[in-house]
């Protein structure tokens, strides 16, 4: 019998589940170090594995095919890559590792003093927040953001596939002023699938994070912020709907006023916002690099 193939033990991945937040807190480097490993670890060790495992490895490749697709399998071509082809995974649904490289792109260019009034959360948050087991978690990571100290939150969600934009306004503010009333926004490029229907959620969510943060009022106050869903353009097809949330992100940053007075609702926020042509742009510029 001949010996025995030695494994290298350094490339044996420790945990490979995609949806665990202690391991994808870093989307940029775990996914794509969890791939590597993995790739690394099959390839050496010839190993047959489950059925389970193997649906694991495809739910790590959708969370981060961006990287994947960096890894090569042969010497990359040497021929130029035409702009067509290079933009053409904007035509693709947005996987959350994507979004957040994009995001971060974004909000380098975006200017300081409008920064300076907001907060953001990471895209996948809200999604594990709705997991009891990681609730309180993703709760302690919210408060490490200050998100009360700031005029708004932008809170990215992405659930059963589909992309839509929460915003939390003037949370700092006593939820009895007439001019500084807290709100929330939710902005879905595809209203006819019921944003509402994540109402329940959000609201929950909202009060967790009074109640981590120790903040006098009560349950019943709280479920009185109004939850504003403006008639937003909408996306013409099923998979535009990342886009359009980083373009509402670009243009809410840049125009949002400095006092958001829900009596002025919805300012900008309107069917005639922008048109489609004006996304495809952005998502051009954005792609490479603004």
């Amino acid at each position: 019998m001949g010996k025995k193939k030695q494994v290298d033990d350094s490339i044996i991945p420790i945990d490979i589940a995609p949806s665990d937040p202690d391991y994808n807190r870093h989307p940029v480097s775990k996914h794509r170090s969890c791939w590597i490993h993995v790739v690394g670890y099959l390839r050496a060790s010839r190993k047959k594995i489950t059925k389970q495992e193997a649906q694991r490895l495809r739910s790590l490749k959708l969370t981060a095919p961006c990287f994947l697709d960096n890894i090569p399998c042969r010497a990359r071509s040497k021929r130029r890559v035409t702009r067509k082809k290079s933009t053409s995974k904007l035509k693709n649904k947005l996987d959350s590792g994507s979004f957040e490289c994009y995001l971060e792109t974004l909000w380098s260019r975006l200017p300081a003093d409008k920064r300076d009034l907001f907060t953001r959360l990471d895209c996948q948050w809200f999604a594990w927040y709705r997991k009891a087991s990681y609730r309180e978690k993703v709760l302690s990571w919210v408060k490490r953001k200050e998100i009360f100290s700031t005029k708004y939150v932008l809170v990215p969600i992405v659930c059963w596939g589909h992309w839509s934009l929460l915003i939390f306004c003037h949370f700092g503010e006593s939820l009895q002023s007439k001019t500084r009333t807290p709100c929330i926004l939710l902005l879905d490029s595809l209203q006819m699938s019921d944003p509402l229907r994540l109402e329940a959620d959000i609201r929950r969510f909202m009060f967790d994070i009074y109640k981590a943060e120790g903040r006098p009022e009560n349950k019943r106050m709280i479920y009185q912020v109004p939850l504003l869903v403006p008639k937003v353009p909408q996306q013409r097809n099923g998979k535009e709907c990342g886009n359009f949330v980083l373009y509402f992100i670009n243009l809410f940053v840049k125009s949002a006023p400095e006092n958001f007075n829900i009596n002025d609702y919805p300012y900008f926020m309107k069917n005639d916002w922008f048109n489609a042509e004006a996304v495809e742009r952005f998502c051009e510029r954005l792609h490479f690099g603004m």
